[in-house]
């Protein structure tokens, strides 16, 4: 199997597993935001933001570094699981404290702390699970990933059903996140016993062992790691936080709908980044013209896919978010048009951050992640007292554009120069003539309308030629042709 080939059937994988996660996540979100209402989807909203940022800790960065090294060299795969293993059982603990210590400082009620709690567990417990998913990644073996996703979003559809069947509480949908964590942890933990361990089916993998010296090259490489995680984590949370904080929790559910349906994108370059990740890393220290060709062709991919995303989603919020999440959430309509606009920033980002992961120039994204999230914190700092969650979707909007620049600038110097003006021309005339045929049609069923707009979007682009000859032979080399 080739290269790209190989690249293809990971992202396909994890493409249909996050479609099938995505898709379970949106009735489990969509039945608990209707059952809830506002204010209790909003705790719920605001709990898991609010263990999410110190949940960084519980990983301090070992997951990108694990499928990196472990990438370029498969022999360290036990070394990196058991050394790490034994590391998380510091951070976790660490993690749990600082979550339950800041809670209980900040005076919220005490449905409120049980919640918190609650999800401070499933944060444990899956940092464990991905642990186990980043020996996975490394190998290339993402079908393991996707089955471990996929079984962890099944188990939350069932017990949204079953805990709106016999009326649970806020409390009750919380636990539901507990238990699928543990039953997806030891699903994890079976697949490294079953086919890791076994010399059999990974030749080159050598026997666990603790190694104490190693533990401090390994955090002090995975550190710029822990920062670029926990940056990009607070300055997507930290809204729903603050919206707690200074509106209360009805704003966080309005938001929090808005940016569930937003999030639910950003599996595209999640899924195809986390394909290429492994690649990258090889190309680095083997060839370097293969690491431009992957910049190129990335960028131009990613920036298609966006763009038409946050035009759609622009036109048909409205009918979206009612659908949806129903009347209750009407307030969300506006956040969800503005927020969408984080999108085709968002979706180049996360290549930018893969690009320089795979370069060992982890220290330069952290740099700029940090710029990135003090304007994001002072700006909401600002925006919300005045617009509520508006203003926070706003602030989400205007930092992704300034860490965009930021990281094309630097990305540029260090991998090669691409024109963007040249790159989003057919996109933006693609975009455009899509979004009047929403406008003229949008009366229309949204099964029928979305999938019509996406053929009208690809198909102005293959009448204005912008898939060139080594595109066509790309695809042929997915499918086998060539």
């Amino acid at each position: 199997m080739s290269t790209i080939q190989r690249i293809a059937k990971n992202t396909a994988v994890l493409l249909v597993a996050q479609v099938a996660s995505y898709l379970l996540a949106f009735f489990y979100m969509m039945y608990a935001a209707r059952y809830l209402g506002a204010a209790g989807f909003g705790i719920l909203s605001f709990a898991l933001a609010f263990t999410g940022i110190f949940g960084v800790l519980a990983d301090l960065g070992l997951y990108s570094l694990t499928i990196r090294e472990v990438a370029r060299d498969k022999s360290l795969a036990l070394k990196y699981l058991a050394n790490v293993s034994l590391l998380k059982i510091i951070l976790v603990a660490v993690a749990f404290g600082l979550i339950a210590l800041t809670i209980n400082l900040m005076g919220y009620p005490q449905e409120t702390i049980t919640v918190v709690y609650l999800f401070g567990l499933y944060v444990v417990l899956a940092a464990f699970a991905q642990m186990f998913y980043s020996i996975f990644q490394a190998f290339e073996r993402m079908e393991f990933q996707a089955i471990g996703q996929m079984l962890n979003a099944a188990l939350l559809l069932g017990g949204v059903i079953f805990a709106i069947n016999h009326g649970f509480s806020v409390v009750g949908f919380a636990s539901l996140y507990v238990i699928a964590s543990v039953i997806a942890l030891g699903y994890s933990f079976a697949v490294m016993k079953l086919k890791f361990s076994n010399p059999a089916s990974a030749p080159a993998v050598k026997a666990m062992e603790f190694d104490w010296s190693f533990w401090k090259p390994m955090i002090k490489k995975a550190l710029p790691f822990f920062l670029i995680v926990a940056l990009d984590l607070i300055s997507l949370r930290i809204a729903m936080v603050m919206l707690s904080a200074m509106k209360g929790d009805e704003a966080v559910g309005w938001y929090s709908a808005s940016f569930q349906i937003m999030q639910v994108f950003l599996f595209i370059p999640s899924v195809f980044l986390a394909a290429l990740y492994p690649v990258l890393s090889r190309f680095y220290v083997s060839s370097q013209e293969s690491l431009r060709f992957a910049y190129e062709k990335s960028f131009k991919y990613l920036s298609l896919l966006g763009l038409p995303i946050a035009v759609g989603i622009t036109m048909l919020g409205d009918r979206i978010i009612l659908g949806i999440f129903q009347e209750g959430f009407a307030p969300s309509v506006i956040a969800l048009r503005v927020l969408i606009w984080t999108i085709p920033f968002s979706f180049l980002n996360a290549m930018f951050g893969t690009i320089l992961a795979s370069m060992n120039r982890q220290n330069l994204a952290a740099k700029i992640v940090l710029a990135y999230t003090i304007v994001n914190v002072v700006m909401n700092l600002i925006l919300i007292p005045r617009y509520s969650y508006v203003g926070a979707a706003m602030v989400n909007v205007v930092g992704s554009l300034i860490a965009f620049v930021l990281l094309f600038v630097f990305t540029s110097r260090l991998v090669c120069r691409i024109s963007i003006p040249k790159l989003i021309f057919r996109p933006v005339i693609a975009s455009g003539l899509m979004a009047l045929f929403l406008f003229f049609f949008r009366g229309l069923s949204l099964w029928l309308l979305v999938p019509l707009a996406a053929i009208i979007y690809f198909g102005i682009l293959i009448l204005l030629r912008a898939f060139s000859k080594e595109d066509l032979n790309l695809f042929k080399q997915v499918v086998g042709t060539k």
